[in-house]
């Protein structure tokens, strides 16, 4: 059996390429769209981190004008005022995100600082008690310290915590860019 130029070209993928050929200019778009954010972010991580804190200010508002609806449509539930008070408290949070997005980056990372904190004691407690049942329980005191290790950093440093996070995102939003760019011209070769 010969393989086509085409199944040769795509490494024997000619039916996924022939599917994807239509797709490669909104592929090609996407790769363009992902490079851009993702230079943005890292050449200004600020605007980024700030940009993020306002999509949850919408997020939360939204959400929680959608609980409070949902709860007063629904008062024959027991306990419907819990879903007001619940939408009401993210109607607050996306309030306050939306009016100081920077004090919410730092309050997200001071979080996200608190989660890895709690998660590495939790990850160091389960190494020593799993010492002597088990090999290589080391890697998970490792992560343990490394999880403890960037969450006092996150709680101590939030605002460059959050910097980080932008950096991170910019960081893979480049490099998803870059291969889909390399999806869109393998394509437009079939």
């Amino acid at each position: 059996m010969t393989a086509s130029p085409s199944s040769a070209q795509f490494g024997g993928e000619s039916a996924a390429a022939l599917l994807l050929a239509p797709a490669r200019p909104a592929i090609a778009l996407r790769a363009i769209l992902a490079v851009a954010f993702g230079l943005v972010a890292l050449l200004r991580p600020d605007l980024t981190v700030l940009a993020l804190a306002v999509a949850f200010g919408a997020y939360a508002l939204v959400d929680g004008v959608a609980r409070v609806v949902d709860a007063v449509r629904h008062r024959d539930r027991a306990r419907w005022w819990f879903g007001v008070m619940y939408g009401l408290l993210g109607i607050a949070a996306g309030v306050i995100a939306l009016v100081w997005p920077g004090i919410t980056a730092v309050a997200l990372a001071v979080v996200v600082g608190v989660w890895a904190l709690v998660t590495g004691v939790v990850e160091l407690i389960a190494a020593y008690r799993l010492r002597s049942m088990m090999r290589g329980v080391w890697l998970l005191a490792l992560a343990g310290a490394l999880s403890v290790v960037a969450g006092v950093l996150l709680v101590i440093e939030p605002v460059a915590g959050a910097i980080g996070l932008a950096v991170l995102i910019g960081s893979f939003a480049v490099i998803y860019g870059a291969v889909l760019a390399v999806v869109a011209m393998r394509l437009s070769q079939g």
